[in-house]
């Protein structure tokens, strides 16, 4: 890590904030979307680098083909060596260098076919790009390197090359210090906890964020997520309208509904990203929340009662803040759910959830012992949760088993409430008020939780009714083809709820 203090103002960007950092990385990314500043960041980050000694050379994104490059590739054998084995092991050719009355002119050997050429007139952009980046890697005489857009015209294994080629040259050169100004996550190349703290990330009008420190516990997080992080999942750095869902078909449904919302505008440059997990989200809304993006969160409702998410959400300070605001207006309900002692501690969202919790398993207790018929809809429902307490000694850590309790009193409400003792059908009108406040304390986080249980429940084609989910690839497929064939109205129709959870997830309110 290197120490150079930089403050940066760019009022018509931020208004009054300064963007000030002291801690830097030998190698540093700045990124972040269109027209939020980034190059006019890392200019004020020159200056204060060569106010404080540290001679700086900017290499910026309106690149021009620079005679004063070849001639340096002519003159400095060791470049030209560097050079000359990158092409010849990546495309096959070899470059030299005739003198003329205008210059060194670099010709192109094609040693397959034994052709030379001009490299100026007959070479492709990306060629000719990595050859002026890597002329400026290898011989800039500067403490500080910055590459504005680095990934210009380059195919995306250059684009890995060549980051491999800056972190060979920063290893072998500590004292250096880079900066590249990118649109690519093939450049957010993340090997350690620590190369977090060299990334800052741009917004529309707010200031630049970045992760001053890691406590242990964020490293051991870190360390357990980035092999896990591939080039698709590291779109959230440029936008900060990500949405993160935990599977496929989820990323697969919402995206179909995007053009569907009632102002297609508010989801312009939103993109939606499976992660692969219930923990993975949690990781992700750490992460988001490390660097200061604005990543959305759809998941599952049995999110809230177990995994990583559930935790991340209730140490959030934005659900606890929305409950501080609501403490007066929501007190007689709290008497309702907690004694006088249990009040004498703060109401928090973890609060909530358990409160909710101890309900939902008291409900279930007493239908695991129902062994006799009421209705089609109750014997349905009586059966998933003792399938549930069949497969499994003890329920009482169960999201699944809480989930379908919770499911079932949503869709069976009144019915459900008919065949339970007086004391357990008194709590039903409070369990669907509770988990109204929770997920309205959720979405202060900006995490949206499906309330029918997961995205198999808005499915038309065919009718789910509890969790778990079974065969939910065949599903899908005949969700997908319906999807395919409908009129957006027969969509906005069909699909209303999941639309309103995308469109409150897409806006930037």
């Amino acid at each position: 890590m290197i120490r150079v203090e930089t403050k940066v103002r760019l009022p018509f960007l931020w208004g009054k904030a300064v963007f000030r950092k002291e801690i830097w990385s030998e190698i540093n990314l700045i990124v972040g979307p269109n027209g939020s500043g980034k190059t006019l960041l890392a200019q004020g980050i020159a200056q204060d680098f060569e106010k404080n000694g540290i001679d700086v050379t900017f290499i910026r994104s309106e690149r021009v083909e620079r005679d004063d490059l070849y001639a340096e590739l002519a003159k400095d054998q060791k470049v030209r060596t560097c050079i000359e084995e990158v092409l010849s092991n990546m495309f096959g050719k070899e470059i030299r260098f005739e003198e003329t009355e205008n210059g060194v002119v670099p010709v192109v050997v094609n040693k397959n076919w034994g052709v030379e050429y001009n490299l100026k007139d007959g070479e492709c952009h990306g060629l000719k790009e990595i050859i002026s980046l890597l002329v400026s890697l290898y011989s800039c005489k500067t403490r500080c390197l910055i590459l504005d857009e680095p990934e210009l015209h380059l195919h995306p294994q250059f684009q890995l090359f060549f980051m491999n080629e800056i972190r060979r040259v920063s290893e072998e050169n500590p004292d250096r210090i880079f900066f590249l100004i990118t649109h690519s996550p093939f450049f957010l190349d993340l090997k350690f906890s620590e190369d977090l703290i060299g990334v800052v990330v741009c917004h529309i009008n707010k200031m630049p964020t970045f992760v001053e420190s890691l406590s242990d516990e964020d490293k051991t997080l870190l360390w357990r997520f980035l092999p896990r992080f591939n080039t698709y999942h590291k779109q959230f750095f440029f936008s900060d309208n990500q949405i993160f869902v935990e599977g496929y078909t989820d990323q697969q449904m919402f995206t179909n509904l995007l053009n569907c919302l009632e102002n297609k505008h508010k989801a312009a440059g939103t993109g939606i990203i499976d992660v692969g997990g219930k923990d993975e989200l949690g990781v992700f809304f750490k992460v988001c929340s490390l660097l200061g993006t604005d990543g959305r969160i759809i998941t599952d409702l049995d999110s809230l009662f177990a995994g990583k998410l559930r935790d991340v959400i209730c140490a959030d300070e934005r659900p606890q803040i929305w409950l501080d605001k609501q403490l007066e207006k929501q007190m007689p309900f709290y008497r309702m759910l907690f004694t006088k002692r249990e009040l004498l501690v703060p109401v928090c969202l973890e609060k909530l959830i358990r409160r909710l919790e101890l309900f939902l398993n008291a409900i279930g207790n007493f239908v695991c012992e129902i062994n006799y018929s009421i209705s089609p809809e109750i014997d349905l429902f009586v059966m998933k949760v003792q399938e549930i307490r069949a497969k499994h000694e003890s329920t009482g850590g169960m999201d699944t088993f809480r989930t379908v309790i919770l499911q079932g009193v949503i869709q069976l409400n009144t019915e459900l409430g008919d065949i339970l003792p007086v004391p357990l059908a008194l709590t039903i009108p409070l369990i669907r008020n509770l988990f109204s406040m929770i997920l309205a304390a959720t979405e202060t986080a900006k995490v949206y939780i499906l309330p029918d249980g997961c995205i198999e429940h808005y499915y038309r084609e065919n009718e789910v009714k509890y969790m778990p989910v079974s065969a939910k690839d065949r599903l899908f497929h005949n969700e997908l083809d319906y999807l395919n064939i409908a009129t957006q109205e027969q969509i906005k129709e069909r699909y209303r709820g999941l639309l309103d959870i995308l469109q409150r997830a897409c806006s930037r309110d």
